[in-house]
This record gives C-alpha cells, structure tokens and sequence, in this order.
C-alpha cells in the first residue's frame, strides 16, 4: 500500500477510536471496552508481525520496562478515556488526546536532564496550555461538559507523557524496529486484562449488539494494532517530523466523525482551544514558517498514540 494511503488510515484510526470508544460504551463498561481493545489489538499486532516474518524480543528487562510502557500508554489512559467519554462527547475526547506531545515535552523537560525548554518551546507549552483552558471554559455557567471527566482525559495524555518518556530513557537506546517493541507492549498490556476477566466478568450494562461488536473491533484491530504498523511505515519513508502531521488530523477526525456519525454539539470554545493547542505543538517544535526546528524535538514514531 503507497505510503500516503496508510497515512490517511493512520489519522481515521487514531481519530475514530474516540467514536468506536463511545460506541461500545452502549453496551459494555468501560473497562470492558479497554479490555477488548487490548486483547484484539494484540492479535492484530502478532498477525502482522507474523506476515513480516519479524522476531519478537525475549529480553526480560525490555518486557518489564514494555509493561510499565503498557500501563502507563494503554491501560490507564484507555480506562480514563473511555470513563471520561460515558460523560463528554467522543470529539471533545479526541480533541484533549492532541495535548499528548504538549504533555510528553512537559514530563521531558522535567525528568529527562537533557531534555531543555528552548525559549520557542517555553512558548508553545504555555501557548498550547492556554488552549486546554479555552477548551475547558472555567468561567462558563454551563460548561462542554463534565469537568470531571474533561480533567480525566488530560490525565490521560500526562500518563502519555510519563509513558513517553520512559521509552526514551528505556528502550528507545536499544533501537529496536517499531513493530516488534509494539507487539511486546500490547501483549503485555492484554495479558494485564487477561489476568483481570474475573474481575471483569459481570453482565454488560446493555444488550450486546452487531454496532458494539464491530465498534469494539476495528478499535483493537485498526485503532490499537494495524495503526501501529502504519505509524511505523509512514515514519519510515517521511520521517518523524513529517508523520507528526497526524497529530493534527486525528483531532479533526474524531470531532467530525462524532459530529456526523453521533450528533454531538461542538462549541466554540471546543474549536478556538483546540486551534491554540495545535498553534502551541508547531511553536514548541519550531516549525513555524521561516523557523527551524530545534535539535531533538522531533517525536519518534513510536511517541505517539
């Protein structure tokens, strides 16, 4: 498949698993849906990696910092996402998970020595920051929705950033390819839910229908398993700068998916503030027009949800 089709499944992906989330929260609780979501996304990741004849590793310490990496990049935020979108609209949801490089920066400057705010960057974190508070409305009388939940999905993307940031420190040195280090993670990932079925077990709130199914499918298969194959191939035939592009349609995505396919409202302060948060991403990694990047600030391919 040419390069530009798995980039334009990679932003429906990642921008429709907000729509597939709330779909299967029709019938099933939310950590049901993280539950199906990890365990057909790991299926899907070692059909494909099956097919590519790629090896998976075995190396104990790199399956216990992947582990972490799941947790902290999958089940937590998953759980919070999906508890979230049983109280806000699935655009609003997808429009909170682009904060997720503004959070990996953050956390970066903060634990990773090396990892400086240049004076551009300073300005795009408080820029994109300044955007999360439109896209909150603290002085509305009637918010976009519960502030509760809108505050569990930006805890999501700070598990993002933590995540992150222990790949870099972790396993990004071992240079391993992309597809196998995703493997490695969402199975270890699914096996956490794996062990926790009984706990799981109890009747679905609602009736389990053909809707909720397929939603619950295509977002372990393409949302949480295929995307990354697709992540990793785009990355490798543009680069890391040039494949963060999706951070910015996946947003769109996800809010015209939930407008059109669900009904949900959009408000303006939903809008404005997501503009600013984009603004804020293309100032921290200088790419501004006439600006250059600044050394180091390209996101690798696998840094991104």
């Amino acid at each position: 498949m040419p390069v530009v089709g798995q980039f334009v499944l990679l932003a429906l992906a990642w921008g429709s698993s907000f729509l597939f989330v709330k779909i299967g929260l029709e019938s099933l609780a939310p950590l049901q849906v993280v539950w199906a979501r990890m365990v057909v996304g790991a299926a899907a990741l070692w059909l494909a990696a099956l097919v590519a004849r790629r090896r998976v590793p075995r190396d104990k310490a790199l399956w216990g910092h992947l582990t972490v990496v799941a947790v902290l990049l999958c089940l937590v935020p998953f759980t919070l996402f999906a508890w979230a979108e049983q109280r806000i609209a699935s655009g609003l949801a997808s429009t909170y998970n682009a904060t997720t490089p503004l959070m990996a920066m953050a956390w970066s400057a903060v634990l990773l020595p090396a990892e400086r705010l240049t004076r551009h960057a300073a300005a795009g974190l408080l820029l994109g920051f300044a955007g999360v508070l439109v896209i909150l409305d603290p002085l509305a009388l009637d918010p976009g929705g519960d502030l509760t939940a809108q505050l569990a999905c930006l805890a999501a993307t700070a598990c993002y950033g933590i995540a992150f940031v222990h790949l870099r420190r972790f396993v990004s040195p071992r240079r391993l390819p992309g597809l196998p280090v995703a493997v490695v993670q969402v199975t270890a990932g699914a096996a956490v839910m794996v062990a926790a079925t009984p706990f799981l077990a109890s009747p679905a709130p609602g009736e389990l229908t053909w809707r909720v199914l397929l939603a619950t499918v295509a977002l372990g298969a393409f949302g949480t398993g295929l995307a990354y194959v697709w992540n990793t191939n785009v990355v490798a035939a543009w680069g890391a700068a040039n494949a963060a592009a999706v951070t910015y349609l996946a947003p769109v995505v996800g809010v015209t998916s939930g407008v059109l396919l669900l009904g949900e409202p959009v408000s303006w302060n939903q809008v404005g503030g997501a503009v600013l948060v984009m603004l804020g991403i293309v100032l921290s990694h200088g790419r501004l027009p006439g600006r250059r990047p600044r050394a180091g600030s390209e996101p690798s391919g696998d840094e991104r949800r």
